[in-house]
């Protein structure tokens, strides 16, 4: 007999209509979760006060869900987060690294649509996640979403407006729910030294996206006037900036006082290359770290870890180029 522990965060999958239109209603989600009763499974269902839409997320809402599961991970064959999707990705990275040593599947679902919706795709996610969490070997956080299991640091919510609203679109599935699974656990990680939670901490994390025009200087601008502890600059293509003086002394100001600025691309696809065009060059030597083909979301996870630990600047830039939880592909 499988034992799961269910989180239930809140979200659009646990809505049903009230005077005021569609809203979580307490008690409502555990109650339909009857329904997906099977044999050999059993789990307990948590639910949160207040329940949350997830663009109201916190950092006090990571460091419950992540002390609940430590809290519980002896006592539990896995784990499955219900969540709302605005923020699913950012969560489900969150809580792979701070998870470390995690050597028990914990999934993160929710829907596009509530269970109450008669086209709703709820149903479906939540057995499947289910069915991924009683999967002994999965040893990481996953998203179960439109009949795919993604790594958690990997994931993004790419649409809106259909039921495939997540992917990860630089890493394959770790399984596929047709009429029978398919589970990819080739791809599957292994937990590696002893569970070891760790809380996130609130560091100073900032992020901004170029745009063409003055947005490169004014960016400098800015890391030359404050300090942060991290700041993400989303840049062009494969990692290129424009060589703008006022950018390039900003990265180079900010990183001599101890900020850590990792350049990602805004592309969805593809990598973040130093080398691969010229442009890409200076941003690397003013001091930025290159990262790769990591999504948004699993960098600011990586970093929340990262700089929750006692870890010196160069030591948090180095750590941010290695693979810790499946988010970088390594470099060819």
């Amino acid at each position: 007999m499988k034992r799961l522990l269910i989180l239930y965060t809140g979200g659009t999958i646990g809505m049903d209509h009230t005077p005021e239109g569609l809203a979580p209603v307490p008690g409502f989600l555990p109650q339909q979760l009857a329904r997906l009763a099977r044999d050999g499974v059993s789990w307990e269902v948590r639910e949160y006060a207040p329940l949350l839409d997830s663009s109201a997320i916190t950092l006090a809402d990571w460091q419950r869900l992540v002390a609940d599961i430590a809290a519980n991970h002896d006592a539990f064959d896995g784990f499955v987060v219900i969540h709302g999707t605005d923020t699913m990705a950012y969560t489900a990275s969150v809580l792979a690294f701070c998870l470390q040593g995690l050597a028990k599947p914990v999934v993160v679902t929710g829907s596009q649509l509530p269970l109450v919706h008669p086209r709703s795709d709820g149903w479906g996610n939540l057995a499947d996640a289910i069915e991924a969490a009683c999967q002994s070997e999965l040893h990481e956080v996953a998203i179960s979403f439109n009949r795919l299991l993604l790594r958690g640091v990997r994931a993004r919510k790419l649409d809106a407006a259909s039921f495939a609203g997540f992917d990860s679109p630089n890493a394959p599935p770790l399984a596929q729910f047709g009429i029978q699974p398919q589970w990819h656990r080739a791809g599957w990680r292994q937990a590696s030294g002893p569970f070891r939670p760790q809380l996130p901490a609130s560091p100073d994390i900032r992020c901004g996206m170029l745009l063409p025009g003055a947005m490169a200087a004014a960016f400098g601008r800015w890391l030359a006037q404050d300090t942060p502890d991290a700041a993400i600059l989303l840049s062009y293509g494969n990692g290129n900036t424009p060589a703008d003086a006022e950018l390039l002394a900003g990265v180079k100001a900010a990183s001599a006082r101890g900020c850590v600025v990792l350049n990602l691309t805004q592309c969805v696809r593809g990598a973040v290359a130093v080398g691969a065009y010229a442009a890409s060059q200076p941003l690397a030597q003013a001091g930025a770290v290159a990262g790769g083909d990591m999504t948004p979301e699993a960098a600011q996870a990586k970093l929340l870890w990262l700089l929750s630990q006692p870890l010196s600047p160069a030591e948090v830039r180095a750590r941010l180029a290695e693979d810790c939880r499946g988010e970088l592909t390594p470099a060819a």
